[in-house]
């Protein structure tokens, strides 16, 4: 008798689960970082200052939702150590709010993992990439992060002013689909 409704309760759950899995597309999988290009020679010292987010593009971005981002800026400070105060300038309800963070130098030059990664609750890794940089008009990043056991990756355009060429928004465009990503998965940010 006691075993009609486990029955139904598990098919209920049954159902639930495909019909969950159904309604949530499966996000793109985050490249190998070896399939990432790396800024040769990566300068420290030249990296830093403050870059205005002209593209992001990632698994987890959808242009739908993200199409009136608010462009935003990213202040890089040099430490002794070689590590970064990361700063963000983020539009938020009529104001700009600043959150910063810190980069730490990894194994090779331009590669930067998340300090003080306990006190984001969640987060298990965070990589930051520099892919390409001339370092005072343009700089591409790509960043990797595993949160909660679900692994997600962004891209980043960056440019010492608030302009786009036709030609720097292709390309990143296209570095962006070699990834894997598709339009929905890119987004430019509105000055």
């Amino acid at each position: 008798m006691a075993l009609g409704p486990l029955w139904l309760g598990l098919a209920l759950w049954g159902a639930l689960h495909i019909q969950a899995q159904d309604s949530t597309p499966n996000p793109i999988p985050a490249p190998p970082l070896h399939k990432v290009p790396l800024q040769p020679d990566f300068q420290n010292e030249l990296f830093q200052g403050k870059w205005y987010i002209l593209g992001v593009a990632g698994n987890e971005i959808n242009e739908e939702k993200h199409s009136q981002l608010k462009m935003y800026t990213t202040t890089y400070e040099l430490n002794e150590d070689n590590s970064y105060n990361v700063t963000f300038i983020l539009p938020w309800k009529q104001r700009c709010d600043p959150w910063g963070t810190t980069f730490i130098p990894s194994f090779q030059p331009g590669l930067f993992t998340l300090g003080n990664i306990e006190r984001y609750p969640g987060i298990q890794s965070y990589t930051a990439r520099v892919v390409t940089t001339d370092y005072n008009e343009v700089a591409t990043m790509f960043f990797t992060k595993v949160y909660n056991n679900q692994e997600s990756f962004r891209i980043t355009l960056y440019g010492e002013t608030k302009e786009l060429s036709p030609e720097l928004k292709e390309n990143f465009i296209g570095f962006a689909k070699s990834l894997g990503l598709t339009d929905e998965h890119i987004v430019f940010p509105v000055p």
